[in-house]
């Protein structure tokens, strides 16, 4: 094993990944089959729209000042940049915009894109998750949460829409 591996964080994100992925299983996705494929991205994209949480990756004091600023920033600034595309996905689900679908696929690749070189940028560099201080629970609990809503985000966007949902739009497209 390297020198960096840390068993009990390793099971704490295991863990959180399986537990996220049953309770989606279980009862989020149900529950997002029951609604319209936008009323669904939009709820999925709500939840990424915290992902300014990642910022605090940059604050003095909530992590070790021997964390690398690099890191620190890379994380911060992409985690950002996701939450400002979960907000605007939201805003153009709302209100129907025409590039609503193809703003949910911008949001949904970047947001997984950033989390996955999250974690390996933190397996790479990173020796001691105790540097993480009080954001240990960012990459143990909140970004398994986020990548399993990333999946079923990409689940909803593969599913063709129904025709139900399609007699929806067009009737509020053309009021």
């Amino acid at each position: 094993m390297p020198p960096s591996f840390n068993l009990p964080f390793v099971l704490s994100v295991a863990g959180a990944f399986l537990t996220s992925s049953v309770v989606a299983a279980i009862y989020v996705w149900p529950a997002l089959r029951a609604v319209t494929r936008h009323d669904a991205l939009r709820l999925l994209a709500a939840f990424h729209a915290f992902r300014f949480l990642g910022m605090n990756f940059m604050v003095a004091g909530f992590v070790s000042s021997e964390l690398s600023p690099d890191f620190a920033s890379e994380v911060g600034w992409g985690d950002l940049i996701a939450a400002t595309l979960a907000l605007m996905s939201m805003a153009a689900l709302s209100w129907r915009w025409s590039i609503a679908i193809p703003m949910v696929w911008i949001f949904n690749v970047w947001g997984t894109l950033d989390l996955l070189n999250a974690y390996y940028m933190g397996v790479t560099k990173i020796q001691n998750p105790g540097l993480f201080g009080a954001g240990i629970y960012i990459p143990a609990l909140y970004v398994p949460l986020l990548l399993v809503s990333h999946i079923l985000v990409f689940m909803l966007l593969l599913r063709a829409g129904s025709a139900e949902e399609s007699t929806v739009t067009q009737r509020e497209e053309r009021r």
